[in-house]
């Protein structure tokens, strides 16, 4: 028996459909897009590469603190000499041994070489922030790939739901219409009509399932797992809504969007780069401070010296150490030319990331409401042809309506639900765009 209207179609669908699902979902759990992000912040490779980048520049900001600190240095020496002097002066050891020991510690101190230092100190934690804000660049970049892949196979298994409900809807076509050329009643065209129709339907369902398989090995491996790793997600695109004047969303862009940070960041570390430019024109006073000791002792073979004879001594100094660079071949001043320039291109670079972000969110953000919009207006089209396609299967039930007449109803239908899934995953992925491009993008 077949079903006598597009209800009852749909119904015995939907029970199929949730059977199978039912099934599936015994195997594994369904993979959100928040455990997606986990999986991907624990695994990905660019992700643990960026974090360990970021812990090397705040490693580095300790080079700049060193450089206020004194160098304390140990050295320490032992040897040993044998010595056979012949000779008839009664002060001769003759054959002798010398042992002899000396350690000496030094410190070196800068005290003042025109403020290097402290800029020196001031650009290590300035690359250290830039460290941060690049490394954060690469996980946001990371963590929106692998929600692109992820919502990407969502949309896939979505429209490989509708292309099956295609092929049923096409293969209950086809058996009404054997079973009318089977008595007689229908001509061979329209059969062949319904039979091309349901091949067509089928051929589109085999490239659906496709694009469900490279979908998902996208994902895997985005997640940096095994690329046939199955994973079940849900049928569900949601958009969060914006309710966020854009300039609101400007003021939120200038605070917290890594690149912009970044870019800014560099300016800094060009003006503190300028400054140790600058040190070079001043002098440099050091701090210099010694301290030895030494341990000799000598055993000499000869009776005139029975016992060994030791000498120790101890010896320290300190001093002052002033340099001033008088020429250099106009090094020092070039360096600093330099510096500027660098300085007034990290403006001008500043300047144009700043201008490149706000015109991207004006872009994304009026993309984003037409595209919801859009989305309402195909909500209304799936509506609409749902409803005629209810009307024209009772029609076509009836023989008040030719094949081909449902048929474009189906197809109808079936591409208002296309419509829909498409414009679904092209907002929410604007929206993602969106939260990006602000700094809202959760990435921990």
């Amino acid at each position: 028996m077949y079903p006598n209207s597009y209800k009852a179609l749909m119904k015995t669908a939907t029970m199929i459909f949730l059977l199978w699902w039912s099934i599936s979902g015994m195997a594994q759990d369904v993979l959100t897009a928040e455990a997606a992000i986990r999986i991907g912040l624990e695994n990905n490779y660019s992700i643990r590469i960026a974090r360990n980048q970021a812990r090397i520049a705040a490693n580095n900001a300790g080079q700049g603190t060193a450089n206020l600190l004194p160098v304390v240095d140990a050295t320490g020496r032992v040897q040993i000499a044998r010595s056979d002097v012949e000779t008839n002066s009664p002060f001769s050891f003759g054959k002798s041994t010398t042992r002899s020991g000396d350690a000496q510690i030094t410190l070196t101190w800068t005290l003042f070489d025109g403020f290097r230092m402290f800029a020196d100190k001031k650009r290590f934690e300035e690359l250290a922030r830039l460290g941060e804000y690049q490394a954060r660049n690469i996980i946001e970049n990371t963590v929106v790939g692998i929600l692109q892949a992820y919502f990407n196979l969502v949309q896939q298994e979505m429209l490989l739901d509708v292309a099956r409900q295609s092929v049923e809807i096409s293969r209950t076509r086809l058996e009404k219409e054997q079973m009318k050329h089977d008595m007689g009643a229908l001509s061979s065209t329209d059969l062949l009509n319904a039979q091309v129709a349901f091949n067509n339907d089928r051929a589109a369902l085999l490239n659906q399932e496709v694009q469900v398989l490279i979908a998902r090995k996208n994902l895997n491996l985005a997640l940096a797992q095994d690329p046939a790793t199955p994973i079940t997600v849900t049928r569900e695109i949601l958009i969060p809504p914006l309710a966020t004047e854009f300039e609101t969303l400007w003021e939120l862009a200038q605070s917290h969007n890594a690149e912009l940070l970044a870019a800014e960041q560099n300016h800094r570390i060009a003006r503190e780069n300028l400054k140790l430019a600058g040190a070079a024109f001043y002098p440099r006073l050091l701090l210099n401070a010694t301290y030895g000791y030494t341990d000799r002792t000598i055993a000499s073979d000869s009776p005139r010296f029975p016992e060994d004879i030791r000498t120790r001594s101890t010896d320290g100094s300190v001093g002052l150490t002033l340099s001033f660079n008088l020429f250099n071949g106009f090094r020092h001043k070039i360096a600093l030319q330099n510096a500027r320039l660098e300085v007034r291109n990290q403006e001008l670079a500043m300047e144009d990331a700043r201008n490149r972000l706000r015109g991207l969110l004006r872009e994304k953000y009026d993309t984003f409401q037409k595209q919801v919009e859009l989305v309402a207006l195909q909500q209304e089209n799936v509506a609409a042809a749902r409803q005629q396609l209810e009307v024209f299967q009772e029609r076509y039930r009836l023989g008040a309506i030719t094949s081909l007449e449902f048929r474009d109803a189906q197809v109808s239908f079936i591409r208002a639900q296309t419509n829909l899934i498409n414009a679904r995953y092209r907002a929410r992925i604007t929206r993602l765009e969106i939260e990006q491009l602000i700094g809202r993008l959760r990435v921990d």
